[in-house]
């Protein structure tokens, strides 16, 4: 597809409302995951608190089955909506460097948007979980170690994931999710309240993949792929600290708070 072509995707009223949606079902994931992190917290039991368990709790719903499909498509159409936005998006943005950091954000999560879809799909049609996200994360990150140079490549995906992680807490801080926005389509008296979920949402997510840093970086010094772990894993490693389970309940809610943030920014979102 061409660059032009591509552009008039982007730009037809049918993907638009599509990809906003899609972000409605992003931030769904995010809100279970908060919610599943509280349980944690409380009980420390429960599904697992990253987007895989997500998933499974609704499918665990009295209609589940349904509300799968619905998820299903509504991820996929997210990331295909963020797959365009890598492609040819941002263009509201001036500085070419900075616009090229958003399009390859853009394409991580089109990557996380039709994986969790897909996964979706699989649990609606009874194909099972195949495996944790904690799983995953731990099979990756032994097949890097078992490379020439494992550890060394383990610990630079280790530093880019804290830089993702303290780009995220900047991001909160500094307001500058805002840029991606168009407030002027959302009702007045909500705008305040989008701007405050985005600042605490991006700075708490920017905590939580802090933590999946330092655990990357634990893997590769001790050469054990089992130390590594996705959000669940950083969840709960926040929740074995002192005072961790009212830590972990406030990380939990800044979750959420990403979660309800894009629900409620998918209107406004630029595209």
């Amino acid at each position: 597809m061409s660059a032009t072509k591509a552009r008039q995707v982007r730009h037809h009223k049918a993907v638009q409302v599509l990809g906003r949606i899609g972000m409605g079902c992003y931030g769904l994931v995010y809100l279970l995951i908060g919610y599943l992190a509280v349980r944690i917290a409380v009980g420390g039991a429960g599904q697992e608190a990253d987007g895989r368990g997500a998933v499974a709790e609704v499918g665990s719903t009295p209609v589940g089955g349904v509300l799968l499909w619905v998820l299903a498509a509504g991820l996929v159409a997210y990331g295909l909506w963020q797959a365009l936005l890598a492609a040819v998006g941002y263009t509201w943005i001036d500085k070419e460097k900075k616009r090229t950091v958003k399009r390859v954000t853009s394409g991580v999560r089109c990557l996380m948007g039709v994986s969790l879809g897909f996964y979706a799909a699989r649990l609606a049609v009874g194909a099972g979980e195949q495996g944790s996200g904690d799983q995953k994360q731990q099979e990756l990150t032994a097949t890097l170690l078992g490379l020439p140079a494992g550890p060394f490549l383990v610990i630079v995906a280790a530093v880019i994931v804290f830089g993702v992680a303290v780009g995220s807490v900047v991001k909160g801080v500094r307001r500058t999710f805002v840029e991606d926005l168009d407030l002027s389509k959302l009702p007045s008296g909500t705008r305040r309240w989008v701007e405050w979920l985005g600042r605490i949402g991006y700075a708490a997510r920017g905590v939580v993949f802090g933590v999946v840093a330092v655990l990357l970086g634990f893997a590769a010094i001790q050469h054990d792929p089992s130390r590594s772990g996705g959000l669940d894993a950083a969840l709960r490693t926040l929740a074995a600290q002192p005072f961790g389970t009212v830590l972990l309940i406030v990380v939990a809610a800044g979750v959420a708070a990403f979660g309800a943030y894009c629900v409620g920014a998918a209107r406004a979102q630029r595209g």
